[in-house]
C-alpha cells in the first residue's frame, strides 16, 4: 500500500517513488466519469515512476450508498465487495511478484485499504505479506497550506468525521479537524466562538482555501462547496476547527 499524498504529484515521498518503481502490478480500481481524475493522477503517477514492463490491472469500484439507513452494515458490505476484487488480484500474482496498491493520502487516515486486505488475509484463500508506505494526509496538506499547526502547546488535538460532530463537539478538545462531512456539520456550531481552516481538492489545480471566524465565512464555505461539487461531480475536502 503506498501512500500518494493528498493531490499534488510532488506529494510522492522518495519512498513512494520507490515502492512503485519496484513493484510488478498495480490495481487501478475506476469510479465513473465523474471522479476520472482521481484515476488519472494514478496514471500519470505510474507513468513518471513505474518501471516498464509493469502491469495494470483495472477494476470497476463497487457502488455504496452515501446515505444508508444503517452507517456500518453499509460500510462492511462495501468493503467485502472491495475485498473480493482485491483478492482476484493478489490471487493472479505470480509467486515472488509484488502488487501494488497507491492510496490517496496516508493509507492509515481514514482509508479502508488496511482493513480490506486484513479481511483477506483472515478469509485465508491466499497468503501474502505486506508493508504500508505512509503519505502526506490530506490534514498535513491543508495545515501547510494554511501556514498553521495542527496542535496548540500542551493541548489535545481530535480528528472526527462530519457525521460525529453533528451529534455534539467533542469533550475536552478545542482543536478538532473534520473529515468526510458530506452535510455542512459546521454550520450546527455557528454559536460558539471558532476559526476555521477548511479547504477541497488540496494540492490539485482546483484547489480552495478559506479561512477566519466560522460565524462569517460558514456562508461562503457552503456556497464554495456546492459550486465545487455540482461543477466536479465530487467534493474531497477537511477543516481544523479552533475554539478559543
Amino acid at each position: 500500500m503506498i501512500g500518494i499524498g493528498a493531490g499534488d504529484p510532488d506529494h510522492l515521498t522518495l519512498q513512494a517513488v520507490k515502492a512503485i518503481g519496484a513493484a510488478d502490478a498495480f490495481l487501478i480500481l475506476e469510479k465513473g466519469e465523474e471522479k476520472a481524475d482521481l484515476t488519472g493522477l494514478r496514471r500519470a503517477m505510474l507513468d513518471a515512476h513505474a518501471r516498464p514492463g509493469h502491469r495494470l490491472v483495472e477494476g470497476r469500484d463497487p457502488d455504496r450508498d452515501r446515505t444508508p439507513a444503517e452507517y456500518a452494515p453499509t460500510v462492511d458490505g462495501w468493503r467485502s465487495a472491495r475485498a473480493e476484487i482485491f483478492e482476484r488480484f493478489i490471487a493472479d500474482l505470480a509467486d515472488g511478484e509484488t502488487g501494488a496498491f497507491l492510496v490517496w493520502g496516508d493509507p492509515s487516515l481514514y482509508d479502508s485499504t488496511l482493513a480490506i486486505l486484513d479481511e483477506v488475509l483472515e478469509r485465508g484463500r491466499v497468503a501474502f505479506e505486506h508493508e504500508v508506505v505512509p503519505g502526506i494526509s490530506s490534514v498535513s496538506a491543508l495545515l501547510a497550506r494554511h501556514r498553521t499547526n495542527l496542535n496548540r502547546v500542551g493541548r489535545p488535538v481530535q480528528i472526527t468525521t462530519g457525521r460525529r460532530l453533528a451529534e455534539g463537539w467533542p469533550q475536552d478538545v478545542d482543536d478538532v479537524v473534520v473529515m468526510l462531512d458530506a452535510r455542512h456539520a459546521f454550520t450546527a456550531h455557528l454559536d460558539q466562538d471558532l476559526f476555521i481552516y477548511w479547504g477541497a481538492y488540496v494540492g490539485t489545480p482546483d484547489e480552495i482555501l478559506v479561512s477566519g471566524r466560522l460565524a462569517d465565512v460558514a456562508g461562503r464555505i457552503e456556497e464554495l462547496r456546492t459550486e465545487a461539487r455540482a461543477r466536479k461531480g465530487w467534493i474531497m475536502d477537511t477543516y481544523l476547527l479552533r475554539r478559543g
